[in-house]
């Protein structure tokens, strides 16, 4: 499973170093996202150790939005703990009660972060480099959690477009973030060059980065769902307003 990864080295030199060679993690998670319901006290995440000679130790932490590690209203248990080789392990998110101070009307979002720390190397001038893997963290409050005939029909179809000029804004009318991946002017085409992630706040908008040209009249668009999966949303404009086409369930 894919993670975004951002690599630290821990001793003073550039990854350039490396030249072409491949840098595989040893710390990995079972998730690329986690959806934290409001009804729940706390969430278990599976870690592994998939280096099968060596232990590591495994740090965790939770970042807000703007990038500040917190402790609260959410804690990592435990913060720092050491998995054998070839072993497993769990990490818990810990909803603390400062956690009612959240909004109750609609998701926040959050960064769990895992970084893998490599035992100390006994041979000189080695190069030791630590893996950290940024996930995001959304709290649902026990208000919007859904139910089984809510995931029937995903939320990301209220979603709208406005063209602005020469580039369409994202409407999110949910109380439910939306991540939109990738962009397309027909599904099965090519992504649009140039386009950027948007992450769209609940009852917010956001621009796209490509423009509207470029996707024409019917775009295509991909957000990722609860479970890391990437399914597409197909719009039709009519004038500057585009509705989701509905997906045929059967």
């Amino acid at each position: 499973m894919k993670m975004n990864a951002v690599m630290a080295a821990t001793v003073g030199v550039l990854l350039g170093a490396l030249g072409t060679q491949s840098v595989q993690a040893a710390i990995a998670l079972d998730r690329t996202r986690v959806i934290f319901n409001g009804s729940d006290k706390s969430v278990s995440l599976s870690v592994s150790n998939d280096n099968k000679q060596q232990p590591y130790l495994a740090q965790g932490w939770l970042e807000d939005i703007q990038g500040n590690k917190i402790s609260s209203p959410l804690l990592v248990l435990p913060p720092l703990q050491r998995i054998e080789p070839g072993a497993k392990s769990q990490i818990k998110v810990q909803a603390l009660p400062a956690v009612t101070q959240l909004p109750q009307d609609r998701e926040s979002v959050f960064y769990f972060n895992l970084r893998e720390v490599p035992p100390r190397s006994n041979e000189g001038n080695t190069l030791q480099i630590a893996l950290q893997t940024r996930i995001k963290l959304f709290y649902r409050p026990k208000a919007i959690e859904l139910t089984a005939t809510d995931q029937a029909t995903p939320w990301q179809e209220k979603v709208t477009l406005t063209r602005l000029g020469d580039k369409y804004q994202v409407n999110n009318p949910t109380p439910y973030f939306v991540t939109i991946v990738d962009a397309s002017s027909k599904k099965g085409a090519q992504s649009i060059k140039g386009f950027e992630p948007l992450m769209v706040a609940p009852k917010s908008s956001g621009t796209l980065s490509v423009s509207a040209n470029s996707l024409g009249n019917a775009p295509v668009l991909t957000y990722v769902n609860d479970y890391g999966g990437r399914p597409a949303l197909s719009f039709n404009c009519v004038t500057s307003t585009c509705q989701v086409t509905p997906e045929k369930r059967g």
